[in-house]
């Protein structure tokens, strides 16, 4: 039998257009128009969204026209189809002066290994390089500062950033010299590690290869591609499924909506593609690299704007917009450097005339633009929305819309997750999801309803939940809008993960001495802004203090001693609360986006502490001093334990506020809602008076004693009533506790365990933050 001929293979070409190049690959077709996500984008009015595609065909490449308005035109003549190869000049939409591109065979020499920014033929990407120069014979400096052999003009780059030496056997090196936002190989931190052809070398939004004899700079401007590949999530050990092997493409500077009903697993995909919950299988390809392999370094690269503002609500626009930027760039970025990138950002965004304003007048519109002006002053590539668009009008949601339209189409990849489908038609793609976590459809929104069948997106929500039985997910992979928009579309070659998705945890965060002064310094700010806040910080200690006052009187007898040292414990309890009982749980979503792009969880805690420490001791102070100063505390032979008895009160009420605003914390950091606070609150302020001693019996009441030891106002209690002498001024059980003894070593035994509950409840906030904090963050 015969055997049957083999087809020959169409050339490797190499497509030339004034934006850059493409390399051709005769495994699949090229399409040629205004679309953003066409392969070859050429962005003249004279050129159709579709214009053109270029396809292999029996070894050789065939041009064919796709009834273009203004036509196609080869070697000066205008075509339907025509077979090109290399040489072959193209013109689209003008014969004279239209788009040209010219085609050119390969004949180029592959790196030695694989890189993922130059070798096309691995991932599908070919980027020219921005520069090239020899390989250096000697150590080269790298950084943003203008005395750096190599100069990266890039905020998140250190002035001071990295090393790349020569070593004497002919191999290099690459070091960081200590930078912010850290130096990486092939995606991962390094301090100091070989570099050989082919590895990639990241330092901000450069990466450098060592091509040849060449040192290639590759910049990443915003323009890249996105290639999801097979993403399945599941929960309850397998049994349910929230993402079930989600494809698709997003091409360059294209914007692309997800919708579907509740439930789908549009919030489940979005974490998926931020690494903010890594999918338990599949591949996330930005531009041809491995984002979960590569996630350390590329999550610099990656903005999210969640559903609620990720900003102190009490700012101005451009404090908000200057204290993120303190964050997010190095330490040694000046503040004229900073102060130009802000305004550059409020200008971009249209936000001139609100940049003084507070951010919680702002309507719910230019409240998002806000947002969106926080994630872009790191210049991501990529920019995902989580509802943007939740709560507002309809005229707010399309100027939303538009404006994503315009980020995308500034050099931006943008992704949104809405509920909201009237603006549907500023996108370029549309991904909806049907419940299972399944695609439904993806291609242009325009043609949506129709391939499902429907005249209003009602209907079609409607029909995802009442025929849950329906195999939308087969119906569209055997559609031609699957074809088109999703296999022949897909650039990236397919990368099956062998094993379960592992992400590396991003290095720890840098400069978190800096971080903690710039975190003081917003709360502080934002403190000051809350009027409210205010006015009830400075009203509480002299409202108690002048109860305990009156109850006090003007000496302390067997009456007035037990309710005046309860009033003291009940005040402290309140003040020390109450300031910090909000304070995690309204912030939580800023501190989980915050922890993302590398802020520090221990200065983030300590910069709490700092500040609601301050106001707290100052409070209990001013408590004590209302409530007692003049009084005659009675104290034996006049004197307290180790200070006069008027000091020892104070300093023992300030240990008691501080400690209750520890345990404040803890509850913030351990509910789900702000308003639950108050509710605990007050059950928190109860449990104080009840085993705080002055009611109760606790020594040497089984159970009762021991769950009194980590109540703090049991152990100030009973300092103070050690500094007065309260077994001599209320004799009887109350009085007989062993704990009230006016001797050093049991009042320092009180004050120390106050110390000690402090120091328990601060590790205790630290591990409950780490739940709230992106699944990568927590190893």
């Amino acid at each position: 039998m015969a055997e049957r001929p083999v087809a020959p293979t169409a050339p490797e070409l190499v497509l030339e257009t004034e934006t850059g190049s493409t390399v051709m690959s005769p495994s699949r077709d090229y399409r040629v128009g205004r679309d953003p996500l066409s392969d070859i984008v050429l962005d003249d009015a004279r050129v159709s969204w579709h214009h053109a595609v270029l396809r292999p065909d029996d070894g050789h490449w065939t041009l064919e026209d796709e009834n273009s308005t203004n036509g196609t035109y080869a070697d000066g003549h205008r075509v339907h189809e025509w077979h090109v190869g290399p040489g072959s000049v193209l013109r689209f939409g003008n014969p004279a002066d239209g788009p040209r591109a010219v085609l050119l065979g390969r004949s180029a020499p592959a790196p030695e290994r694989p890189s993922a920014v130059s070798m096309p033929g691995l991932t599908g990407t070919f980027r020219e390089p921005t520069s090239v120069r020899p390989l250096p014979a000697r150590t080269v400096r790298i950084g943003r500062a203008s005395d750096n052999d190599l100069v990266i003009d890039d905020l998140v780059v250190s002035r001071r950033h990295a090393e790349l030496r020569a070593l004497p056997d002919g191999t290099y090196e690459i070091a960081d010299l200590g930078s912010h936002n850290g130096t990486y190989l092939n995606g991962r931190s390094v301090t100091s590690a070989p570099v050989g052809p082919g590895d990639i070398v990241g330092i901000g939004h450069s990466e450098f290869c060592l091509v040849g004899d060449q040192l290639q700079e590759y910049v990443d401007t915003g323009e890249i591609s996105l290639d999801v590949q097979d993403l399945t999530v599941a929960v309850d050990r397998g049994r349910k499924t929230l993402l079930d092997h989600v494809s698709f493409p997003v091409g360059e500077k294209s914007l692309l909506a997800v919708v579907g009903p509740s439930g789908a697993g549009k919030s489940t995909l979005l974490n998926a593609l931020t690494g903010q919950r890594p999918a338990d299988h599949g591949t996330v390809l930005y531009d041809g690299r491995d984002l979960y392999r590569d996630y350390a370094e590329l999550r610099q690269r990656i903005g999210l704007v969640p559903q609620d503002d990720i900003l102190h609500t009490q700012l101005t626009v451009r404090k908000a917009l200057s204290y993120a930027a303190e964050l997010r760039f190095p330490q040694d970025t000046a503040k004229a450097e900073r102060r130009a990138r802000v305004d550059e950002v409020i200008r971009e965004l249209g936000l001139e005339q609100r940049a003084g304003q507070p951010v919680h007048s702002l309507s719910g519109g230019q409240r998002k633009r806000v947002s969106v002006a926080l994630e872009l002053l790191t210049k991501p590539s990529l920019l995902f929305l989580d509802e943007p668009t939740s709560g507002l009008d309809p005229g707010m949601d399309r100027s939303v819309m538009h404006m994503l339209r315009g980020l995308a189409d500034d050099g931006r990849t943008v992704i949104v997750v809405t509920h909201s489908v009237l603006s549907l038609d500023v996108c370029d793609r549309l991904l909806v999801l049907a419940p299972g976590g399944k695609i439904a459809y993806y291609g242009p929104p325009e043609d949506a309803l129709a391939f499902f069948g429907f005249d209003e997106w009602p209907e079609a929500f409607e029909a995802f939940e009442r025929d849950q039985d329906r195999d939308w997910a087969g119906e569209f992979r055997a559609s031609p809008w699957q074809r088109r928009y999703v296999a022949d579309a897909t650039v990236q070659p397919r990368q099956p993960r062998s094993g379960p998705v592992v992400i590396a945890r991003p290095p720890r965060p840098r400069g978190r001495g800096a971080q903690l002064g710039t975190l003081v310094r917003r709360y502080t700010a934002a403190l000051s802004a809350d009027r409210t806040f205010l006015a009830i910080m400075i009203a509480l200690p002299f409202v108690m203090g002048a109860m305990g006052r009156a109850l006090a009187g003007s000496e302390l007898t067997r009456k007035t001693a037990l309710n005046a040292l309860l009033i003291l414990c009940v005040g402290a309890v309140l003040a020390g609360a109450a300031n910090a009982v909000r304070e995690l749980v309204k912030e939580r979503v800023i501190y989980q986006r915050e922890r993302a792009v590398g802020l520090s969880r221990s200065a983030y805690l300590l910069s709490k502490v700092v500040v609601l420490g301050a106001i707290t001791v100052l409070q209990a102070v001013v408590l004590t001093v209302v409530a007692l100063l003049g009084v005659d505390l009675n104290a034996p032979d006049g004197e307290g334990v180790l200070m006069p008895p008027l000091a020892e009160i104070t300093v023992v009420v300030a240990l008691l506020a501080f400690t209750a605003m520890m345990l404040g914390l803890v509850v913030s950091a351990l509910v789900r809602k702000e308003e639950v606070t108050m509710p605990l609150l007050v059950l928190l302020a109860l449990v104080q008076v009840v085993f705080c001693g002055a009611l109760l019996k606790l020594d040497g009441v089984p159970g009762l004693e021991q769950l009194a030891w980590l109540v703090p106002s049991r152990w100030a209690f009973a300092a103070m009533a050690g500094t007065i002498g309260l077994a001599r001024i209320v004799p009887g059980e109350l009085g007989d506790d062993p704990l009230f003894r006016h001797e050093a070593d049991v009042w320092l035994l009180d004050a120390g365990m106050l110390l000690v509950l402090s120091a328990l409840f601060g590790f205790l906030v630290s591990r409950l933050l780490r739940r709230h904090e992106p699944a990568v963050m927590r190893r």
